[in-house]
């Protein structure tokens, strides 16, 4: 099945489409295997690997979608900041000062730089399935200056939030948000259903400067992607935020929120179903659970969803974040057989 409008029929029912962020990653021993003879960057920006990779967990674990395999740094690069991963992400230049912005320059033309993003879409639109929706995916702009100040995305953040007010912060998004754009509208031309926007550091800001500084911001992006891709869903991710941050968003170019699993998703899908589709919101840690009560707790989420009187047509199953490091693997793929199976309605 798809995620949006070709969800599959059973006994008479409607099944619960779902794919997990990060469902191709470190837990997977098919990721293992390419990953013992390359390296993340070139499995990224080798199109075989990327779509391999990436068609691992369709293979293995029946997802309903799949995502690029990618990474949301790689604007950054872009803009000559350089980028290596040790393991993870190491940037040459931070922007601690608003003169460091003047070092930024855009390093190659969108469809230059990003044409290994927009090759292995191509290619998995010729693998997948055509019944399974084929996701794109970027860093929203706030979550990519944190990275850009502090080199990483969680913890205080607190020169990323002084650079709210001393000019970082706007004079990054004049530079970024033409380059974002463009990366966007690469991975369309690969073919993409959907594009996520995840920013995985929203919820380290207070709602008022959110609301101030972040959404003028990420409504721009949406708009100008839109404007040249109406027809291709956004799905916008914010981490460790809450229904006030939700009723602030107020972006029409906006089909899907997807949420954490601090939020209750019945009343998620209450109040915000008719303007949003909402993804998610089970505990990527209970995965780790022995399967026997891991299955009992995806039958009480489910009936706690089923029992709320919520339109779950405008539900997507998934993770409130990513899957973790050492899931068992046979609990993700028990995991997305139940809901195949009991998550109808």
């Amino acid at each position: 099945m798809g995620l949006f409008n070709d969800r599959t029929k059973k006994d008479g029912k409607t099944g619960v489409p779902a794919w997990f962020m990060r469902q191709a990653g470190r837990y997977h021993s098919h990721y293992q295997g390419i990953k013992k003879d390359s390296d993340f960057m070139s499995m990224c920006k080798t199109p075989d690997l990327a779509i391999e990779v990436t068609m691992g967990p369709i293979r293995d674990f029946d997802f309903d979608a799949s995502i690029l395999f990618s990474d949301l740094l790689f604007p950054l690069e872009q803009l000559g900041m350089g980028l290596k991963y040790a393991p993870g992400p190491i940037l040459d230049l931070k922007i601690q000062t608003k003169d460091d912005l003047k070092k930024l320059s855009v390093t190659a033309p969108a469809n230059e730089f990003y044409e290994f993003q927009k090759k292995a879409c191509l290619g998995l639109r010729t693998e997948l399935p055509k019944e399974k929706t084929l996701l794109g995916f970027v860093g929203a702009p706030w979550t990519l200056y944190s990275y850009a100040v502090e080199g990483g995305h969680s913890g205080n953040l607190t020169s990323s939030k002084l650079g709210l007010h001393d000019g970082r912060w706007e004079g990054f998004c004049d530079i970024l948000i033409p380059e974002l754009v463009a990366n966007m509208e690469e991975q369309a031309k690969g073919n993409i259903d959907a594009i996520c926007l995840f920013d995985t550091a929203a919820g380290e800001l207070d709602v008022f400067d959110y609301t101030q500084f972040i959404l003028p911001k990420l409504r721009k992006v949406t708009k100008e992607f839109k404007q040249k891709y109406p027809n291709i869903p956004i799905i916008y991710y914010s981490k460790h935020t809450h229904v006030q941050y939700f009723r602030e968003i107020q972006d029409d170019n906006i089909s899907v929120l997807g949420i954490d699993w601090r939020m209750d998703l019945p009343s998620t899908l209450k109040e915000f179903s008719k303007d949003y589709m909402i993804q998610g919101n089970f505990d990527p840690s209970h995965l780790h659970l022995p399967w026997n009560l891991l299955e009992g707790k995806l039958n009480d989420f489910f009936e706690r969803v089923q029992s709320a009187d919520v339109d779950m047509s405008r539900w997507i199953m998934g993770l409130g974040h990513g899957v973790l490091q050492h899931t068992p693997e046979d609990n993700v793929r028990n995991t997305i057989k139940l809901i195949h199976d009991r998550f109808l309605y």
